[in-house]
């Protein structure tokens, strides 16, 4: 069985950035799999009643899509700038090794989000042709409030050139959305349900699909 996995820097991005397309890859018999990089904790500062919440989310979010695995690396989120480049790459690479994905899908580099950069940065280092050949797709996805505000100025900005028709999936991506409680709020929130839904439609009209989620192709072997 074809495996995917997908990298998110904080539990919710998975969703916001490429629900519908693990979606749609489970329904095509793909094995998903899941990788957290940071975590909730109170000993970086939050309440327990907010771990608490995190781990319920996590919990129904795996069954939704399903994941077959859930891997949760435990750094602190926003702190990822405190842990080496090394350690982070080599705990990345572990996952990697044993999971075996074709595809991997994480989190675009120039994102506002700090965490996002360094994900992608290990994530490439964690995939290199010569000591993980069974790679053979690696794309880059977009999470709103975060890479529509990556404003870098030698940035070229996000340019998809893959499109991933879920209009099938758009309706069961928002209601999983809303498992995320702590994350999502009402429009004109960047996260919220009406501009989820709105993003899609916009890369449906430039994929000739009803809904659609958008990805850069980093890298592809045929």
């Amino acid at each position: 069985m074809k495996k995917l996995l997908v990298v998110a820097p904080h539990a919710d991005d998975e969703t916001l950035g490429c629900g519908g397309t693990l979606l749609k890859y489970a329904s095509m018999g793909y094995e998903l799999h899941w990788l957290i990089v940071t975590q909730v904790k109170e000993e970086f500062g939050f309440s327990k009643d907010r771990v608490k919440t995190r781990r319920d989310e996590i919990n129904k979010i795996s069954v939704q899509y399903p994941f077959s695995s859930v891997h949760e690396l435990g750094y602190e989120p926003a702190g990822l700038d405190k842990v080496t480049m090394g350690h982070l790459i080599t705990s990345i690479s572990n996952i990697i090794k044993e999971l075996e994905p074709e595809q991997v899908l994480t989190a675009y580099r120039n994102d506002a989000h700090s965490d996002h950069e360094i994900v992608y940065d290990a994530v490439m280092s964690a995939t290199k042709s010569f000591r993980y050949p069974f790679v053979k797709r690696i794309l880059a996805y977009e999470t709103i409030s975060e890479t529509d505000f990556g404003m870098k100025p030698e940035d070229g900005g996000f340019k998809p050139n893959v499109f991933v028709d879920i209009s099938e999936h758009i309706n069961k991506k928002l209601e999983i959305l809303t498992i995320f409680e702590s994350e999502i709020a009402d429009f004109p929130f960047p996260r919220s349900l009406i501009a989820l839904e709105s993003l899609a439609r916009v890369r449906g009209a430039q994929s000739n699909s009803l809904a659609a989620e958008a990805f850069m192709l980093i890298k592809e072997i045929i």
